[in-house]
């Protein structure tokens, strides 16, 4: 049927809101129709106009081409002017470095300034989060380069603040990169960060988030990337308690993305709003795609969802979110999407010009474009 529409820490309370291992077990479904038929929300295609733990081995793409060129800039939220940042150019005008080594990875990736960092070859990492400075482009040299056994935080040190400070980190790109085996985070965005992308990366085998955003940060685009032997995957907002630092943050835009047999996750959103989730390839997630919660906004459509047990949910666990779903597909045993209420989700279009893909040709865009090796 196809329905179209530093050591591992102790679990902190952004880690401990989660199902038990026994519920990535494929459930019982929920009853839907039995008529072999095509359900489909309105088609939607814009270019809108700007208003306001298994191990996984480090391999190399298949050898199919990519059916679009990666794009330079990115597409969403770190594209957007604001908090004084006009879109998001990482090291650009900087020195070029290539790396090899631990010692260098880290000094060069937190040095002022800016730099375009380039790593050779897959580097170990004494375990721990190694912090980012502003103005930074990380890239892999082919498509087995990156780290492992670490993670990259791009954020100052947790606070209470509620407001963006100065020296928030801001205008990083992190591309093309391979990680495996982090000790916590493979990449963690806090405190008030801005204007992040992360794109066409390859992340697996970590031991908490593989890409968790939260503490205030905003205008992050998360696109092109291959998820995988991974539960935990991505985390938007930490603690449905967080709302005095969160609310009016957290603007992010997931497309894109190749979420492989990643249970859950895939974000977990809080707060955000809007939080645009478009284009990307949902796979055998055993548990949810999208889950909506504590007051968030998010704008779903152009997705392509095959065998995953709720698509989308704004009552996945805590205070409900909100959610629009537009033109997506449905492929085998996915469930119904569990949507509830859509108002005041914000429209992506106020802030951004993009294209929807159709969701149809999803699969193939994605499984052929994200991660590293094409770029």
């Amino acid at each position: 049927m196809v329905l179209t529409s530093p050591s591992p820490r102790p679990p902190s309370s952004e880690h401990r809101r989660t199902r038990s291992p026994t519920t990535y077990r494929r459930r019982r479904r929920r009853p839907r129709p039995t008529e072999d038929f095509v359900r489909r929300t309105p088609a939607f295609a814009l270019a809108a106009t700007l208003i306001g733990g298994v191990t996984a081995a480090v391999t190399a793409p298949v050898a199919a081409a990519p059916v679009a060129a990666a794009a330079d800039s990115p597409v969403g939220f770190a594209s957007v002017n604001a908090l004084g940042q006009n879109g998001t150019t990482g090291g650009a005008g900087g020195p070029e470095v290539t790396v090899t080594n631990a010692d260098d990875f880290i000094a060069n990736i937190k040095a002022a300034g800016p730099r375009v960092v380039r790593v050779q070859g897959l580097i170990t990492l004494p375990a721990g989060m190694y912090d980012v400075s502003s103005d930074k482009t990380i890239t892999g040299v082919g498509a087995s380069s990156g780290i492992t056994g670490g993670g990259l935080n791009v954020g100052l040190p947790v606070s209470g603040a509620t407001t963006p400070p100065a020296d928030a980190v801001h205008n990083v790109i992190i591309r093309n990169m391979v990680f495996r085996n982090a000790s916590d985070d493979s990449i963690n965005v806090q405190m008030f960060s801005h204007h992040v992308w992360i794109d066409h990366n390859d992340l697996a085998s970590g031991y908490d988030g593989l890409i968790d955003i939260k503490r205030g940060s905003s205008y992050v685009t998360v696109s092109w990337n291959h998820t995988h032997h991974h539960t935990k995957n991505m985390l938007l907002g930490h603690d449905d308690k967080n709302g005095a630092q969160d609310t009016g943050y957290l603007k992010v835009t997931y497309h894109h993305n190749w979420f492989d047999k990643t249970p859950q996750r895939n974000p977990r959103v809080r707060f955000g709003n809007p939080v645009h989730v478009f284009n990307n390839y949902y796979f055998d997630n055993s548990d949810t795609g999208v889950a909506c919660q504590a007051r968030s906004g998010c704008w779903v459509e152009g997705n392509y969802f095959e065998d995953v047990e709720e698509p989308m949910t704004n009552s996945y666990s805590g205070p409900r979110g909100n959610i629009v779903e537009r033109n997506n597909v449905y492929v085998g045993e996915s469930g119904s999407p569990d949507i509830g209420g859509s108002s005041g989700v914000e429209d992506p279009a106020r802030y951004y010009q993009y294209t929807v893909d159709g969701p149809g040709d999803v699969k193939t865009l994605v499984t052929r474009g994200a991660g590293t090796g094409r770029i």
